[in-house]
């Protein structure tokens, strides 16, 4: 079946033009009561234990809304329009929409890519043969900062390869179709395009702790959905622990989201550090890995042959909400 085709991919394609204003009045034209908190997110493993909290019963939709959306540019044009309050970010985009304006602030770490973003190719194409390739990636953060890092791998520059745009959720499909020779993607699109033959090229493994996905809040709803801010997190924890005491369960769940089988659900959690509510907290310590980690970013930004203003990384995380 085409992925287009899917009746969960159709009601994401709506929510697609939700964010983008294509009907406006029944996402953000009012103002949602105050305990009704908004919260964008695209699919991705370590972003699901809020949708699993809420089928479980965990989270009340009268509280919490999950804003279902096709790419994280469609998420920070929501934020920055106020359509929703909160969203799954990587932590450069979270980054850019401050340096851009829009006051967010980081207030938990869902995981830690450590393999689940990955660069992968049609054989026989390697990094030694990446020279002049059709590259699909997305026109975001994450899909800069990894073609970015494959390219110096393979010792090349941006004017090497021919740059395709293709959003996440396409990549799988284009690269089926052969549109592109190399393709920069995410579970649950990695594993499946490998078991289909993809070779992997290079992956977020190879990045330290440069990709991190944190739930960022624009900073008026901090005081305003405080309650809602916890009881979310409270349900993102609860979820992951089922995860743990009961995989076929969590598993069975999470599949259709996931657009997996569930018996294939387990192991696109296996490229990512999912870090409980202690280590959120010393991660959020001043100096700690997310203000390393903006650092680091911010001077590759630096680095580049278009420098961009530098974000502010002053006051830009807050552990109040998570459990003691």
């Amino acid at each position: 079946m085409h992925y287009f085709e899917h009746p969960v991919a159709r009601r994401r394609q709506l929510l697609h033009w939700l964010a983008l204003g294509a009907a406006a009045p029944l996402l953000g034209a009012c103002s949602p009561p105050d305990s009704l908190l908004r919260v964008g997110s695209i699919v991705f493993p370590g972003y699901e234990f809020m949708f699993l909290a809420r089928d479980m019963g965990l989270l009340d939709e009268r509280r919490v809304r999950m804003v279902e959306l096709l790419a994280n540019t469609d998420t920070l044009r929501a934020l920055a329009a106020g359509q929703i309050e909160a969203a799954a970010l990587t932590l450069d985009e979270m980054m850019a929409a401050r340096r851009d304006g829009v006051d967010l602030r980081a207030v938990l770490v869902y995981d830690i890519s450590a393999g689940a973003d990955a660069v992968l190719a049609h054989a026989p194409v390697t990094l030694k043969t990446l020279q002049d390739k059709r590259i699909g990636v997305e026109d975001s953060a994450i899909g800069a900062t990894m073609l970015g890092a494959v390219l110096q791998a393979a010792g090349l520059a941006l004017d090497q390869v021919q740059k395709v745009t293709v959003t996440l959720d396409r990549t799988e499909e284009v690269f089926r179709r052969g549109a592109v020779d190399v393709v920069v993607s995410a579970e649950p699109w990695v594993s499946r395009l490998e078991k289909s033959g993809a070779q992997r090229l290079f992956d977020s493994s190879a990045m330290a702790t440069r990709i991190v996905h944190v739930l960022a809040v624009r900073a008026q709803a901090l005081e305003t959905h405080a309650a809602a801010l916890r009881y979310l997190i409270a349900g993102h924890f609860a979820a992951q622990a089922l995860l743990r005491r009961d995989a076929p369960k969590a598993a069975a769940a999470m599949a259709a989201r996931l657009q997996s089988a569930a018996v294939d659900v387990p192991p696109l959690f296996r490229g990512l550090q999912l870090p409980d509510a202690l280590q959120n907290r010393q991660m959020m310590r001043p100096g700690a890995l997310l203000d390393r980690t903006g650092q680091a970013l911010q001077k590759a930004w630096v680095q580049t042959a278009s420098p961009q203003t530098p974000a502010d990384l002053r006051r830009w995380a807050d552990s109040r909400f998570l459990s003691a």
